[in-house]
């Protein structure tokens, strides 16, 4: 099989900081009020997707905390929800801390994740319900995961009522197709194609995805 002519578009810590910054600059606004609103069509809140992203990007640091990270399925940490619909979390932002707070939770964790995939060997595994991947497939979910559930949170929220959060940049986007989706074949921009991929959204010629998942395992770096 030849050898695909593309430039290969790498993931690392940089760009789980630049999805986290813009996340932080997208929900910044949303008033106090609102946070307790549904997520889109999710059946979380807006602030419990936020503490679902801020779990995402601490958890997927962890692994790599650990010397052999496939020598244990998951860190052990307690696990619980806050309403049974909930989501079920190790980490929960502090309500009297307000949104302000939870973003600074999740602008920590991804921290976090930036710095443990880029500290880490690359050629590392850690195990993942959609397959054990690496310190760079890991980085590549952090920006899926941030992105997207931005996109949620930002759904019907004011002050005008719609989608209000500006689109991410698109080298994000194309990055995290590459090596996440690389199946999917980008029509529109990245970022929509990046929302299709995620069960988002549908268009005319590709419906909406009801079940979906990501393609963790390590690519070549040749």
């Amino acid at each position: 099989m030849p050898q695909s002519t593309e430039p290969r578009m790498p993931v690392s810590g940089e760009h789980v900081r630049r999805a986290v910054a813009h996340c932080l600059d997208a929900l910044r606004d949303i008033p106090a009020a609102q946070w307790d609103g549904r997520a889109a069509d999710l059946e979380w809140t807006r602030w419990e997707t936020l503490d679902h992203l801020a779990d995402d990007l601490l958890t997927y640091a962890l692994r790599f905390g650990l010397a052999h990270p496939m020598g244990a399925p998951r860190v052990p940490l307690r696990v619980s929800r806050d309403r049974p619909d909930g989501p079920a979390n190790v980490v929960f932002g502090d309500r009297a801390a307000g949104p302000e707070g939870l973003l600074t939770v999740v602008e920590a964790c991804g921290g976090l994740l930036a710095t443990a995939v880029d500290t880490a060997d690359p050629d590392t595994l850690a195990p993942h319900v959609f397959g054990a991947s690496d310190p760079e497939g890991f980085a590549a979910m952090g920006v899926v995961e941030t992105l997207v559930h931005t996109h949620d949170i930002a759904q019907g929220a004011t002050p005008q009522g719609a989608d209000r959060a500006p689109e991410p940049p698109r080298d994000l986007c194309e990055r995290a197709l590459a090596r996440l989706f690389p199946d999917v074949t980008v029509i529109g921009t990245p970022w929509s194609t990046l929302l299709w991929a995620t069960g988002r959204i549908g268009t005319p010629d590709r419906p909406r995805r009801t079940d979906w998942r990501w393609q963790g395992a390590p690519q070549s770096r040749g």
